[in-house]
């Protein structure tokens, strides 16, 4: 094996590894065996659970080679969460039994987390599982829940015991989707979208094996997956796959013929800046050696993600002029424009709210007092609703 102390005799590893093992008419299943037992699955994991125990930056080089060969099959130490969940917070039997399959890319999975009357106080959740020998019986709904309807496990917070605090009577389990007690119903989105879902619950089983921590500490193990789940969405941010236009505001205004107006040009320098701090702020994060700087550095990173997404969107707007109220594939640069800004608000909602990223950041990051709840030690039963 190379040095992979070294970034250059890394990527001489990588490649010569690629070289050696895929092209596009790869047997996929063969081929994402390959890669994890080779360890580029997870790079940053340790060893014994099919990593190289590479740094976080060294793990997005190797992502980065596999991209440019074209290759699939790495990055899932940040990219997927069930396994990433699984791997902090799993049962020995858990990381052996659901993490090799999932690293293979053959289990899929979405996140039940909000719920009609819990969204940004998600610890008010009212979907409750029930033991009943060695399975949880579920009963509940769950909504704003992605490819649900081709999820093979659902990443599950319940309540399971309603005669404690809100956030201490909530477990975490892998719930199995595909059953009959499992109901899935799109939502149409104002972009014409359907990629969200409501779930409804209606005694559904999950085995207690696929339980996530001890009974009553779902809350904890809930942290951990959102940790990952915002720092997925800082890292890259959702776009409109394919409908807009390419090459930046800048383009766009040349195109427009105003790139000339000295206002277009101070509203786009003013978005570039942004992302650029944001993009710095990232390659902080990812080479510092501290873990509480990346993680408030992560946590800025969501945030500012959402606010790039809706001044770019502004500004493609006020370039574009009367163009943005068109739509349809006839008026490609409206439609373009028209479906970045009302997709700007998925940043704003998913992961967590920018309203609850703000206060994240000033409880955590700058040691700002908790909101007063008078609630907080009541039982979850005795809570007003």
């Amino acid at each position: 094996m190379a040095d992979t102390n070294s970034d250059d005799a890394l990527r001489t590893e990588i490649r010569e590894w690629l070289a050696a093992n895929w092209s596009p008419n790869a047997d996929r299943a063969s081929f994402a065996q390959a890669v994890l037992d080779a360890g580029w699955t997870v790079p940053s994991w340790e060893p014994d659970y099919y990593g190289r125990g590479l740094s976080d930056r060294q793990s997005r080089l190797v992502t980065a080679e596999f991209t440019a060969a074209g290759a699939p099959g790495s990055g899932h130490d940040r990219a997927d969460l069930f396994a990433c969940t699984i791997h902090d917070c799993g049962t020995e039997e858990q990381k052996r039994r659901l993490l090799p399959p999932a690293l293979r890319g053959e289990s899929k999975w979405c996140l039940l987390y909000s719920e009609p009357g819990a969204g940004s106080d998600l610890a008010g959740l009212r979907t409750r599982a029930e033991r009943d020998g060695d399975d949880w019986v579920v009963n509940g709904q769950k909504v704003w829940t992605s490819f649900a309807a081709t999820a093979d496990y659902g990443l599950l917070i319940a309540r399971t015991d309603p005669d404690v605090p809100k956030h201490s009577g909530i477990t975490f389990f892998m719930l199995p989707m595909r059953q009959p007690g499992v109901e899935v119903r799109p939502i149409h989105q104002i972009t014409g979208e359907s990629e969200f879902n409501e779930v409804f619950f209606t005694d559904a089983r999950v085995p207690d094996g696929n339980r996530i921590g001890d009974p009553g500490t779902g809350w904890a193990v809930l942290q951990v997956a959102l940790g990952y789940e915002r720092r997925l969405m800082g890292d890259i941010a959702r776009t409109a796959r394919g409908r807009e236009k390419s090459g930046g505001l800048v383009e766009l205004a040349r195109d427009a013929g105003r790139l000339g107006d000295g206002h277009i040009r101070q509203e786009i320098a003013r978005a570039q800046a942004l992302a650029t701090v944001n993009r710095w702020n990232n390659q902080r994060a990812k080479t510092s050696a501290d873990r509480a700087e990346a993680a408030t550095l992560l946590a800025l990173g969501k945030i500012a993600m959402s606010r790039i997404l809706h001044e770019t969107a502004r500004v493609q707007t006020e370039i574009v002029g009367a163009e943005s109220m068109l739509s349809g594939p006839e008026n490609p640069v409206g439609d373009a424009v028209t479906f970045r800004a009302l997709n700007a608000y998925f940043t704003s909602i998913g992961g967590g709210t920018d309203q609850i990223q703000r206060n994240i950041i000033g409880e955590r990051v700058l040691g700002l007092p908790k909101e007063p709840d008078p609630y907080r030690d009541a039982p979850f039963r005795d809570l007003p609703h």
